[in-house]
């Protein structure tokens, strides 16, 4: 894995200038959780061993999403500006660069294209609809 000197957070954000701090320590913490969930054994790995690609990153990020934020997930990352798979990437190759996250050789920033669709994994669950309704009504 490639090593670079460390930057610090708020330093990377400034130079990145799209997403704010909440976006990056939202991938970092997402990163970990998303580790231990491929890697159940984590402790027992080498850093080398408990790596994450670039998909298995952006699944675990709607994941964590998700459980963090429920149905204000989209919400929550659209005010950070992060609207789709590849601004994942860009968070993680920005903080990578600044020493933050680190990479095997065969990462790239594309393998963070189009994992998935934001519209469609972070949706609201359908309404009921006709008599369905009325069961749901408010007295």
């Amino acid at each position: 894995m490639d090593k670079v000197a460390k930057t610090s957070l708020n330093q990377i954000v400034a130079r990145t200038g799209l997403y704010p701090v909440e976006a990056f320590e939202f991938v970092r913490a997402g990163l970990a959780v998303t580790a231990q969930k491929v890697y159940p054994d984590i402790e027992k790995r080498s850093e080398l061993e408990q790596h994450v690609s670039g998909r298995q990153l952006c699944f675990g990020l709607r994941d964590f999403a998700i459980r963090r934020y429920g149905l204000l997930a989209k919400a929550v990352l659209y005010h950070w500006n992060v609207r789709r798979t590849a601004d994942f990437g860009r968070i993680v190759f920005a903080m990578i660069q600044g020493g933050q996250m680190r990479k095997t050789p065969e990462d790239s920033i594309e393998d963070f294209d189009n994992v998935f669709d934001f519209e469609k994994v972070f949706e609201a669950p359908q309404r009921p609809s006709g008599s369905q309704a009325a069961v749901f009504k408010l007295r």
